[in-house]
């Protein structure tokens, strides 16, 4: 599946999910463990371990068989390996802890969607 699909499919539920402050960045040239990585908010615990389900049936359904999940057993981040993508879904005050986007260089976001229906 070629990568700008499996982005698409996840953000299009990211959006459908209605996930918060969605980023997507570019992280091919900096590390080896993937080609992009997608940070996104839900506003709480049940909102996250929807939206990670949501996805995880999506790339199912879509033949992406080889995905792995971590974090469902507290929701408060989840981060879901696609392979040559890598998805976090934070609740907000986990995000703002954690920083994830800001580790990486703000250069390297390809898309950045504050807010969902704006």
């Amino acid at each position: 599946m070629p990568k700008r699909k499996l982005i698409t499919i996840i953000r299009d539920c990211l959006e459908e999910m209605k996930a918060q402050n969605i980023v997507i960045l570019d992280i091919k040239d900096k590390s080896s463990i993937a080609d992009y990585m997608v940070v996104s908010s839900g506003t709480s615990t049940r909102h996250v371990s929807s939206i990670a389900d949501k996805i995880q049936r999506k790339l199912k359904s879509s033949s992406y068989k080889n995905v792995k999940v971590e974090g469902l057993q507290n929701c408060d981040w989840v981060l879901i390996d696609a392979l040559d993508v890598i998805v976090n879904i934070f609740k907000p005050e986990v995000r703002e802890f954690y920083m994830i986007e800001k580790i990486w260089s703000e250069s390297l976001i390809v898309e950045n969607k504050k807010s969902l229906g704006t």
